[in-house]
Order: C-alpha cells, then structure tokens, then sequence
C-alpha cells in the first residue's frame, strides 16, 4: 500500500461509519467503472479503433465539433 493511500485510509478511519460507508461506496463504485473500462479497452479490436478514428475525421471535416476551449471555458 502506498504512503498516500495510507495517509487517506487513516484519514477515512477518523469519520463516523456513515461517512466511512458513503465513501467506501464510491470508492467501489470507481474500482469498478475502472475494471469496466479497462475491460471495453482491452477488448477493443483495431478494426474497431479504425472505426472510430474514421467517425471522428468525418465530424471535423463536417464541423460537427466544439472548440475545446468551448467546453472547457474559464466562465464556469
């Protein structure tokens, strides 16, 4: 285990066993999503990395994109 996970753990152990449960459970929630990412990933093939490549070439020839500083603005 890490320093850092360590010092979080001791950290959590702190809380009341509501709190510890709450984040307990995002936590759980988060390893999975994790595993369930990298699951769809790894099981990716080329063909359909391609795919998506090619999806993604012809919605910005079309303009059918926001400029990242549009979705990512200092205004919100």
């Amino acid at each position: 285990m890490t320093e850092l996970l360590r010092y979080v753990v001791a950290e959590i152990e702190k809380l009341t066993e509501e709190e510890q449960n709450a984040i307990a459970s995002r936590l759980l929630a988060e390893l999975e999503d994790e595993r369930e990412w990298k699951s769809r990933f790894e099981a990716t093939t080329e063909r359909q990395w391609n795919a998506l490549a090619e999806m993604v070439r012809q919605d910005i020839a079309a303009g059918n994109i926001d400029s990242i500083d549009d979705v990512f603005s200092s205004e919100q």
